[in-house]
């Protein structure tokens, strides 16, 4: 007999994970399917996001590898340190918060297929039939489905298979070290996100060191597969992590205990297909890594919720389509969007070194809150806002440094 579901998820980032979660927990038969054998093989994501990702989601402490209430940012010539008195987020165990998803989908009565890609479906007058192929034991099984969810992120292994054209899309390439160091090294950089911008530690992108658990620490380097304006000779990737390790952490002793990447692939303004016929597409599959600071996983699960919405709609047969999901995804996330790609184009590719190092000066008077509400939150009205008053008091010290050369002392 052909299995039958209510929806099937394909992919168990936190996009898919999520989206079967709050399925399953609304009482739909879910299957949730993920192309590797279990979750350690797949940590492609840094993970750092605000405290409101645990709130929203319900995520527990299991998942989190550090809080963090520091942020650092250094470029060729600045250096840039906010601190706030408590933990304002948090860098995520992704592989465990992936298995704690994936557990979550099957607590609430859905079922977790490891080691399965997708392959192929057919729709049909009662819904769908998707083949299914288990990587481990090289076989095809048919399903039965009435959703079927693409949460196959850049892949888009669905909405983008052969024969589906694809709007014109911006890569981005990143890789990631988990080592172990020393002591005094890990306490150095505990409790704090830092990143590195400016052509010495990486043109066209942007690294970063974020702690995990004591002794370890995640190092990771990301850019643009574009040409830069200014600069002509980049590295391999590889060479600025260990310019990181080298130059900036410089650890007693160190040893790499993983490394992992992707290539992201992203449409700008959104252009994705967002839903056909009762295939609905969420996470990075739509774009929702946010393009200046590449954050994703709190982005993904919002558009897992979202499009939870319209699949329990069509499924209450309150409605016949997905239509209104791409307008309301737009709504959310487009004019934050189109504005990060602006100043990630321009930041990325075509500042000079001297700008960066202004940027991250005039950014040193912001507190971590503010700092946090650019990051974080896309507030970028606060960094104008502060910038502004910066620039005010120091036009205001130089003219009273003038007026006191022009009117004498008694």
């Amino acid at each position: 007999m052909v299995p039958s579901f209510d929806v099937l998820v394909v992919g168990a980032g936190p996009a898919g994970g999520h989206c079967g979660r709050w399925l399953a927990a609304a009482g739909y038969r879910v299957l949730l399917i993920e192309r590797f054998k279990n979750f350690d093989r797949n940590s492609f994501s840094s993970a750092g996001t605000p405290m409101e990702t645990l709130e929203k989601f319900q995520l527990p402490a299991a998942v989190v590898g550090s809080y963090w209430n520091q942020l650092v940012i250094v470029s060729s010539q600045e250096r840039g340190h906010w601190q706030s008195a408590q933990n304002l987020g948090a860098v995520l165990d992704f592989g465990k918060l992936r298995q704690f998803l994936a557990d979550e989908v099957q607590r609430q009565g859905g079922e977790l297929w490891l080691g399965c890609r997708y392959v192929s479906h057919r729709e049909e007058a009662a819904g769908l039939t998707v083949t299914i192929k288990n990587n481990l034991t090289q076989t095809e099984i048919e399903v039965k489905a009435k959703v079927l969810v693409d949460a196959t992120g850049p892949a888009r292994a669905i909405t983008g298979r052969r024969g589906q054209v694809l709007p014109p899309m911006v890569t981005g390439t990143g890789i990631e070290y988990l080592i172990e160091v020393d002591r005094a090294a890990y306490d150095r950089n505990a409790q704090a996100l830092t990143f590195f911008l400016g052509h010495k530690w990486i043109p066209k992108g942007y690294s970063w060191i974020f702690p995990m658990e004591p002794g370890r620490l995640k190092v990771g380097a990301g850019v643009l597969n574009e040409s830069h304006k200014l600069v002509k000779a980049v590295q391999p990737l590889p060479h600025y992590i260990d310019l990181l390790i080298q130059e900036y952490l410089q650890p007693e002793t160190y040893q790499i205990l993983d490394v992992h990447g992707e290539t992201l692939r992203y449409s700008r303004d959104l252009a994705d297909t967002y839903a056909v016929g009762r295939v609905i597409a969420i996470g990075d599959t739509v774009s929702t890594v946010n393009f200046l600071g590449g954050e994703g996983i709190r982005h993904a699960m919002v558009s897992a919720e979202v499009a939870g919405k319209y699949i329990d709609r069509l499924l209450s047969d309150k409605s016949r389509n997905f239509d209104g999901y791409r307008q309301e995804m737009h709504g959310i996330f487009l004019a934050k969007w189109q504005m990060s790609e602006r100043l990630g184009m321009k930041k990325y590719l075509e500042d000079a070194d001297s700008l960066v190092d202004r940027v991250v000066a005039l950014l040193k008077p912001m507190s971590l809150e503010e700092i946090v509400e650019v990051l974080f939150f896309y507030r970028f009205e606060k960094v104008s806002k502060s910038v502004g008053i910066y620039v005010w008091l120091k036009v205001r010290f130089k003219i009273s440094q003038i007026i006191a050369t022009i009117i004498p002392h008694e």
